[in-house]
């Protein structure tokens, strides 16, 4: 008889301060790919108008909402309270992964911290969320590619929130640093060590929701599936 293996459990713990709450739906669409969102909470004062719109979403997702009351000007007891009880939820060896939703740089102590325990970090905020606390997850996700306008299609239409050219220097200097007798190498090795090197590189960063797509697009490199089983990929030679 097979036994049906689990999905991650996972713990979604969102700043309310550093998120928006337009984000909501694209957000547990993208932590479903991940695993199950065992523990659900958000911090925030939601008294204030910043916090106030997260309050029409909670029911819908069943977020538990941690209110925190800002007593003194300049302190983030909801910062204070979110870092609490993730090492509470972290030391009861429950969860298999974490998902931060912030852009703030506070949490990159608190990523780095779980993922020495063994234990998967997704970090999910803004573009201008800074490079410490992304380095610090297992994998970062850009919240503007889970709004509804996001640009993101096979086709690579709309606007993306990078260039082309970007993503070209991030894949070609991968792609050179793995060694490869033929130069070719699959396109799943290549996401890992995406993942690895890079962990907000995301397709539809470019406006392409595979990688696959995105490689397609790039004029330096070439993808070749004549073996009817693995994609590969190089630098195109000459």
């Amino acid at each position: 008889m097979d036994i049906e293996k689990r999905s991650p459990r996972l713990a979604v713990l969102i700043d309310a301060d550093n998120a928006s709450a337009k984000i909501a739906d694209g957000l547990f669409e993208e932590i479903a790919k991940i695993g199950e969102a065992s523990v659900r909470r958000i911090y925030g004062d939601f008294s204030s108008s910043r916090s106030k719109a997260w309050a029409d979403v909670l029911s819908r997702y069943a977020i538990i909402p941690q209110q925190q009351f800002a007593y003194t000007t300049g302190k983030n007891a909801s910062d204070i309270t979110l870092v609490i009880d993730a090492m509470d939820l972290m030391h009861s060896g429950r969860f298999d992964g974490f998902c931060l939703v912030s852009s703030d740089s506070d949490f990159t102590r608190l990523a780095a911290r779980i993922r020495e325990q063994g234990i998967d970090v997704y970090g999910f905020g803004e573009q201008k969320t800074p490079e410490s606390f992304r380095q610090a997850c297992r994998r970062f996700i850009y919240t503007e590619n889970l709004l509804p306008e996001a640009p993101a299609t096979n086709e690579g239409q709309g606007k993306p929130l990078a260039s082309l050219a970007h993503a070209s220097r991030i894949l070609n200097r991968i792609i050179a640093d793995i060694e490869s007798e033929d130069g070719w190498i699959t396109l799943g090795h290549l996401g890992s060590q995406l993942s690895n090197i890079a962990p907000d590189f995301d397709p539809r960063t470019y406006g392409f929701k595979k990688l696959s797509d995105l490689v397609r697009k790039i004029k330096t490199l070439e993808l070749d599936g004549s073996d009817g089983r693995h994609l590969r990929v190089r630098v195109k030679q000459g």
